[in-house]
């Protein structure tokens, strides 16, 4: 694929990775891309370096606009080697290019690199630099999602070169919201963000609000994965709705079963739900992607989590599911625990506990031994109608 250009002057040089079906341990099942972009100017700036085993394509991509070695500055949004790999081999070409960078953009890069005889320059939020007739402004993304983050804006074309955030993985030849579909972008920008970017909604939300009081028209959003947002306004409207867990008129019902007893209490449960005029999402964990499970988790107003008690406490992979769950810190939530046991119980404690640990609205939870009754599946389905009642008052 040849380079793009997105802007007068500006293009896109990345890379796509159609075989990439895991990131951070998240399933990816279209790939990704890594977006770095060129501006061309009286001054030359490439904006990150992509993956390492990309470089090859991104230099062949620059040579065609302009000889490598010109390029002045090197922009480094993000540490992540996903974005500065190639790094130290482009800067060995680029000879004499200044590295651009937060400090702690800077700490991190030397911890990766040899940077003896590197010239750097740390940049804060507010701060530019002119190349030409174009002016890059700097704006500090800690935690957002390293504490490194920047992201880097061309007043000029009210381009906002986001980093990771409103990033997507998935790999295409489009490179434009509208060619892959607005629906489309959002649904693979709500992935990215449930499983990336959920812990940090209250940094997103004042980072919005800092972007707003700045003064900042933004035309176009182009992230380091994914597609570029011609259309910006959608994905903002979804990262502020997202950012402050505004629950739907649904419910997730997640399990993990052995001998199909806890499988019966979570179709009762789903059940009870789905009678009361709730959404309700069902999910096996040995089946299902725990990044589709945690997408559908982000704006439901209820979760109903079961495991069968092994050793007096809970099934591996339901504990596996609980720790993923703990780190992305869902908010808002109604929580309701289930379970089977034999001799003795564990499991629904300790689901409950990890609701306890995210402050959600913990509601009776349902304990059967060995299989569950005709009575006691429909005490589970009355469960899930009060679950569902609860979620629509909410």
């Amino acid at each position: 694929m040849n380079p793009l250009e997105i802007r007068e002057g500006i293009y896109w040089v990345g890379a796509i990775d159609w075989e990439e079906r895991d990131f951070h341990d998240f399933n990816i099942d279209r790939g990704t891309t890594y977006n770095a972009y060129l501006i061309v100017d009286e001054k030359i700036a490439l904006v990150d370096a992509v993956k390492h085993k990309f470089l090859g394509e991104m230099v062949e991509r620059i040579r065609k606009i302009v000889d490598p070695s010109q390029i002045d500055y090197i922009i480094v949004n993000h540490v992540e080697t996903d974005h500065s790999g190639g790094l130290a081999d482009i800067r060995r070409v680029a000879k004499d290019a200044t590295i651009i960078c937060t400090k702690r953009g800077m700490d991190g890069i030397s911890k990766h690199f040899d940077t003896e005889g590197w010239d750097f320059r740390v940049v804060k939020t507010g701060d530019e630099l002119n190349i030409g007739k174009k002016t890059l402004m700097f704006l500090e993304m800690t935690m957002l999602h390293w504490p490194d983050s920047m992201a880097t804006y061309v007043k000029e074309d009210k381009l906002l070169l986001s980093n990771d955030a409103f990033g997507q993985h998935i790999a295409s030849e489009e490179r434009f919201d509208e060619e892959i579909g607005i629906e489309e972008a959002l649904n693979r920008a709500k992935i990215y963000y449930a499983n990336i970017l959920m812990p940090f909604g209250n940094l997103i939300q004042k980072k919005l609000k800092e972007v707003e009081s700045l003064g900042i028209p933004i035309e176009m959003i182009a992230p380091s994965h994914g597609v570029i947002w011609k259309n910006p306004k959608r994905i903002l409207q979804a990262y502020s709705r997202w950012a402050e867990f505004k629950p739907e008129n649904k419910a997730v019902v997640i399990y993990d079963t052995m001998w199909k007893s806890t499988e019966k209490l979570a179709r009762a449960i789903a059940e009870g739900i789905a009678s009361a005029g709730v959404n309700v999402r069902l999910f096996h964990l040995r089946k299902d992607p725990w990044s589709t499970i945690m997408t559908e988790i982000l704006d439901a107003g209820g979760i109903a989590i079961g495991s069968p008690t092994v050793h007096n406490t809970i099934f591996p992979p339901v504990a596996g599911f609980l720790i993923y769950m703990r780190g992305l810190k869902p908010r808002n939530k109604i929580g309701m625990a289930f379970g089977s046991y034999g001799w003795g119980g564990g499991a629904v404690k300790e689901i409950n506990r990890t609701f306890e640990e995210l402050k959600f609205d913990v509601v009776e939870p349902i304990e059967v031994r060995f299989r569950p009754t005709g009575e006691e599946l429909e005490r589970a389905f009355e469960a899930g109608k009060e679950m569902g009642e609860r979620i629509k008052r909410a």
